[in-house]
């Protein structure tokens, strides 16, 4: 069962129509512990920075996006590909619970058209560049070896994200932080006005490996800036891979700039 929405911000599914529906699967998910001052002039009005055990952390996520659909369309040669993305926590208080969500630092695509469309209806930071990924999982629930390789050209040059799995999956205990990193269940969006759009992504707890290895090899002051190179460049706090499911992510809604009545 997934869990409540007072244990990790996720409620019944809201009135929000659908704005997207695809598969996320075969995930990275290489966190780093970060000086919160390095995120405070980033999070959203309306959003605190959230915390695991007094610690900030930020996460890179490389995964598949698969059998994608925006408002029900399939767009031709848009439906698979890679995204790369780097990302922080934060949560906001609503009138009956607390919801936990993310925010997003910079987005990797390999199509144009789909960073154009994330910039123009989220205001996210979504770049363009050729991707290319290799993965290979354990069957679901069985046990043995396997690795998940994403690469980005940057630069000329090819960065990666890399993890390899032994052993089997399972679902992370709910106070752990592999469920802090995998179960924010909303986004966060800062817009040009100084306000927020908040969408809701509905998935179904996910099973994940601890990484046995893992590397992360990329000009992070080029891609991320020079604040992140020093936490970036570290061993990891937590390395996971995530088998994924089918997601559904929700239309957003603005919430009103600072001062606004």
């Amino acid at each position: 069962m997934s869990p409540s929405g007072t244990e990790r911000g996720r409620p019944p599914a809201g009135p929000a129509p659908v704005f997207l529906t695809a598969q996320w699967r075969n995930l990275v998910l290489l966190s780093y512990e970060v000086d919160p001052a390095i995120l405070a002039r980033r999070v959203p009005s309306g959003t605190e920075l959230d915390s695991f055990g007094g610690r900030a952390f930020v996460s890179l996520v490389a995964f598949q996006f698969l059998h994608t659909r925006v408002l029900g369309v399939a767009v031709p040669f848009h439906r698979d590909f890679e995204e790369i993305n780097l990302r922080f926590y934060v949560r906001r208080a609503a009138a009956d619970e607390v919801r936990r969500g993310v925010v997003f630092l910079k987005e990797i695509v390999p199509r144009a058209a789909i960073a154009w469309v994330a910039r123009r209806i989220y205001h996210e930071n979504y770049i363009a560049l050729p991707t290319r990924s290799e993965c290979a999982l354990p069957a679901a629930g069985g046990a043995g070896s396997g690795s998940l390789r994403y690469e980005w050209r940057q630069g000329g040059d090819w960065s990666h994200a890399f993890a390899e799995v032994r052993g089997a999956g399972y679902t992370p205990d709910p106070a752990s932080l592999e469920a802090f990193i995998t179960e924010h269940y909303w986004g966060y969006a800062a817009q040009p006005d100084g306000g927020t759009l908040e969408y809701q992504v509905e998935h179904p707890r996910w099973q994940v490996w601890r990484a046995s290895r893992s590397e992360l090899a990329c000009d992070v002051g080029a891609l991320y800036g020079a604040e992140f190179v020093g936490p970036l460049s570290r061993p990891p706090a937590s390395a996971l891979v995530a088998d994924g499911t089918r997601v559904v992510v929700r239309r957003g809604v603005r919430l009103p700039a600072p001062g606004a009545r």
